[in-house]
């Protein structure tokens, strides 16, 4: 019978042990444990009996153990069959996800695994089932997301222009006020809130659609708000409708919100309330319109979806007064909470200057 083989002399069975308490890997624990035996003295079926394995897979521990330390009596997944693509085809299939069907021409107006699975097929001649191509795609850095709305008209040159002019456009502000005065950068929009609510995802059984009341009413009232990500504060109002009056009202209350002895760049969509010369702009505050048809640029629209999705959705408004309270009671608790109007309200090209 052959010799048995011997384990590496830098560990000891203490030290095996100390290893094992503090793995969290159990397999690897229960292995460290029967090879600590064997340094203690204990033969190979004493360690083959605590392991409640064979001779033969103590063998194999002690090789592992010998070349890679305790590491190597981690159990590693299986490689698995190697992808049938290769990194060109791989790169190919990216650019068309990237680029989005052609519905003229692919059928469809998004792809699906099957989709692609076929155009894989009809490119390369390779057979891939919806599961394998699933696995490319997240391979590839791809996942499925909700697309965000954009107006068919809006001018994509207009926002990269509206950005890169920004540090300009607070210059010009700066160079009318005296010095040293700080400058908050704030932004402003309005969000109708009715008894036609929203209904959003949740937690459910695999399978299943889960039912949420849903009214027909059409009572609402608007939240007018607007926030400074960099001070993590905000100003709102909820009236019943969107008209001068409200906005005045609104830029009031912005203004007294307004670090003292500061002045605030309120940036804001062009909406004929904000920009008509009615308006009484107060002294400590100048208006940045953003370009036309580019919500997206506005931090104050992610706002709306997380008082919508965590506090006003899934429910029945009994009345207007019910809709008001609820509105002033979710923007109040989003008042308390800055470090969320700091993560959710912060642009890089926007709070840098």
């Amino acid at each position: 019978m052959g010799r048995a083989i011997a384990l590496r002399e830098d560990f000891d069975g203490a030290a095996l042990r100390r290893l094992a308490k503090g793995s969290k890997d159990a397999g690897q624990s229960r292995r460290l444990v029967a090879l600590a035996e064997i340094y203690d003295g204990g033969t190979r079926t004493d360690a083959a009996r605590l392991g409640d394995v064979g001779l033969q897979v103590i063998r194999d521990w002690v090789l592992h153990f010998n070349a890679k330390g305790a590491n190597g009596l981690i159990d590693s997944k299986a490689p698995g069959k190697p992808c049938k693509l290769d990194e060109a085809q791989r790169q190919a299939l990216s650019r068309i996800v990237e680029d989005g069907p052609i519905p003229a021409i692919d059928e469809v107006v998004r792809w699906r695994r099957k989709d692609l699975a076929l155009w894989i097929f009809e490119e390369f001649g390779i057979s891939l089932e919806e599961s394998s191509v699933g696995r490319e795609l997240r391979a590839l850095g791809f996942r499925k997301i909700s697309a965000r709305p954009r107006h068919e008209g809006q001018n994509e040159f207009a926002i990269e222009d509206f950005k890169e002019n920004f540090p300009a456009e607070l210059a010009k502000v700066r160079a009318v006020l005296p010095a040293d005065t700080d400058v908050e950068i704030w932004w402003q929009d309005e969000a109708r809130v009715g008894q036609k609510t929203k209904l959003t995802r949740r937690w459910a059984e695999r399978g299943s659609r889960p039912a949420a009341a849903k009214d027909q009413r059409t009572k609402s009232a608007y939240i007018f708000g607007a926030i400074c990500p960099a001070c993590g504060v905000g100003a709102g109002l909820v009236v019943p409708r969107c008209n001068t009056d409200a906005m005045q009202w609104h830029l009031d209350e912005i203004s007294s919100q307004v670090t003292p002895g500061a002045h605030a760049v309120l940036i804001l969509d062009r909406a004929g309330w904000h920009t008509t010369a009615k308006l009484s702009v107060p002294p400590n505050i100048t208006l940045l319109p953003l370009p036309p048809r580019a919500p997206e640029l506005n931090p104050v629209e992610n706002i709306w979806q997380f008082i919508r999705d965590n506090w006003l959705s899934n429910r029945i408004f009994k009345s207007y007064d019910e809709i008001v309270a609820l509105c002033c009671d979710a923007w109040n608790k989003l008042i308390e909470q800055p470090w969320k109007i700091m993560s959710i309200g912060q642009r890089k090209w926007a709070n840098r200057f």
